[in-house]
Formats: C-alpha cells, structure tokens, sequence
C-alpha cells in the first residue's frame, strides 16, 4: 500500500494517509483515520502540480468541471514507482486545464492583440523608425552602436560556447589599413569601427553608430583581400544609409524605441541577436552593393574580388539551410555577382588593397 501526505483544501490539516490503486476501475482511494471517509479520485482525472521534472515527489490535485477546474485538495506522494506509473500512464497528468469561458474571453483578447500587432509592426514602427533613425544625434547613435556590438559578442558566445575579440596587432594594421584605403576618398558620416569576432559562421554585418562585426570564418573563406574589401564596403553602405539603425528601432520595439531616442541603452540586448539574424530589404542590399561597388572603384580596388565572394556565397547556400533563409530576402547571389562582375569588367587600373603578407596577417587575425 502506497503512503502520502494529504490536504483536504478546506482545513491547513496534513492527513498521513493510505493510499490505495484499483486498476480494474481506474481510480485510487485515499484513507486515513484522520478523515471521516475515504477520498476517491480517478486516475485520469489526476493533475499534478509540481515540477515535471521532479520524480522523487509529486504534488496531485484532481480535475473537477467547476468554474476553477481543480479540486482544492492536494495528494503529495514521494514512491518512485507509482510516479513512473502514472507519468507512462496518464496522458493527461500534465495538462493545463482553461477554466470555463475562459476560451471565449481568450479568442477576444487574442483577436484584440493580433490586430493590434500588426497595426504596430506594419504601419506605427515602420514609418516612426524611418523618422528617428534620422533625427536621433549620431554620438547617441555611436554609443547605442557599441552597446549592441558588446551584446552581439555575448549572444555569439553563448551559441558558440567561445567567442573571442580578436585583435593581433598584424591583423588589426591591415585590417585598418583596408579601411582607410575604402574610406580616403569617401565623404563619410561615421568614424567606422571594425572588430572581429572568431565564429564559424560565413557572416559580416553592421551595427548602428559605424560599428561593424566581421566573423573569422568570412575571412577564412575569403580567398583575396579584395573580396573582404568588398564585403567591408557594403556594409559600410549600410552604416552610411542609417540601414542597422532602422532595423534596430524596428526590433527594440514600441519601447526600445522610447529608450534609445532618450538615451538608454537598455534596447541593446534586444537589438543584437535581431541584428545577427534579420535580413535588410532588397532595396536596402541593392542600395549598399552600389555603394560598395562606388567605394572599390574611388580607391581603385578590383571589384572582381566582391563578384567572386558572391559566387561563393552561392555555393555555401546550397549546403547551408541556415544561411539560405537568412539570405532569403536578398536579391540573389548570382545577379549580385553578375551586377559586380559587370562593374569590375569596367573599371580602369587598379591595385592590391593588401600586401601579400598583410593578407596573410588578417586571415590569421584570430591566432
């Protein structure tokens, strides 16, 4: 016979009790002295209260069609077997019970919320992230930017398990001369930031205030500088069009939205796992790849490099189902490559953006 402790929902009393289980009728009688009958239960009516993952004790309490839908009485039992019993037994054990008309109520408010969404999502912060993203001052931008980048290393990590900055001084010399040699002959509204995170994934993106993040593996895959240089420029396209700015106003939300035109930087956390994964419009890729072409030819770097990334890009696509539907709402790789591969064909003379040794200390940047 089986023990347990019992509350019968009306005195604060613990009844020690016997418990009994009739497995021809589905049901369990509870018993003690200290009751003036005993308490029957059906099996399936059973709930359990306590934590699914507990299996030395179970708190139970009975399904009852009242207006509460649960008796107030309480069953605690601690024997191993019986609660394995009835985890491999009763499929309803763990179930949520909805009070009555609580359906009704739930599909109003459900109607409600939904309305209420996509009013917010598809016309209210849409065109008030197109507004601010232009009116908030860029030094509040650059420091909401270095927030988000900070939060990005630490989603990174999180996913990764390590994720380091990486910064050896050769890295970041030629990283930096790529950067100065792109940005001489531009008329630019930030002072850029390029960092680079050691991460398996293919990736590079922008954040608000000049920040951009560039993943080790993308300069692994890489096979000239050129082709750096060209993903560089276009998401330095995407700083100078405020394009990371937008999207992170749209992410933060109604709130986020408050936050940041006022100063706090709360919204970063939510931003920067928005920012890894979001895709900017197809008007906004174009928009930064002719930027990025417009960059290469003023500081007379092969465009053909960026062309090529493109062609690659291609090929991971198609074993990677991840970056697929990431790039999902960008304009294809290959009309990307052709449009590039078109500019390149034209371009007057131009010269290696990078020493073969200074390349070779970039790809190494993470070592």
């Amino acid at each position: 016979m089986l023990q347990g402790q019992f509350f019968d929902g009306v005195t604060a009393y613990r009844h020690e009790v016997c418990i009994t289980v009739f497995d021809d009728q589905q049901v369990l009688v509870i018993h003690a002295d200290s009751l003036a009958e005993p308490v029957r239960w059906e099996l399936a009516d059973l709930r359990a209260l306590s934590d699914r993952s507990s299996k030395a004790q179970l708190t139970l309490t009975r399904y009852v069609p009242s207006i509460d839908e649960r008796d107030p009485a309480r069953l605690i039992v601690t024997d191993n077997d019986f609660i394995a019993r009835l985890r491999a037994t009763q499929p309803d054990l763990f179930r949520r019970d909805v009070r009555k008309r609580t359906w009704l109520r739930m599909a109003g408010w459900g109607t409600g919320a939904v309305a209420a969404i996509v009013l917010m999502l598809f016309v209210i912060l849409p065109s008030m992230a197109n507004i601010l993203a232009e009116a908030i001052p860029i030094e509040r931008e650059v420091a909401f930017g270095k927030a988000v980048t900070q939060q990005i290393e630490w989603v990174l990590n999180s996913s990764s398990g390590s994720t380091q900055r990486c910064d050896s001084p050769e890295g970041m010399g030629a990283l930096n001369t790529m950067l100065e040699r792109l940005t001489a002959k531009r008329d630019m509204h930030y002072e850029i930031a390029v960092q680079v995170f050691d991460h398996s994934d293919v990736n590079a993106f922008a954040a608000p205030g000049g920040q951009v993040v560039i993943l080790s593996a993308l300069l692994e895959e890489a096979e000239t500088p050129e082709e750096v240089a060209g993903v560089l420029a276009h998401e330095i396209g995407h700083v100078e069009r405020r394009d990371p700015m937008r999207q992170a106003l749209r992410a933060a939300g109604a709130t986020g939205l408050l936050t940041m035109v006022f100063g706090d930087l709360a919204g970063a956390a939510v931003v920067s796992e928005h920012l890894l994964t979001a895709a900017y419009s197809r008007e906004a890729e174009v928009e930064a790849d002719r930027f990025a072409l417009e960059t290469l030819a003023a500081a007379h770097v092969d465009a053909a490099g960026f062309a090529n990334f493109f062609a690659r890009i291609e090929g991971l696509e198609a074993g990677d189902i991840a970056l697929s539907e990431r790039l999902s709402t960008h304009p294809a790789s290959s009309w990307r490559g052709a449009q590039a591969q078109r500019f390149a064909d034209n371009q007057g003379e131009t010269t290696a953006i990078l020493t073969p040794t200074e390349w070779a200390s970039l790809q190494v940047i993470c070592q």
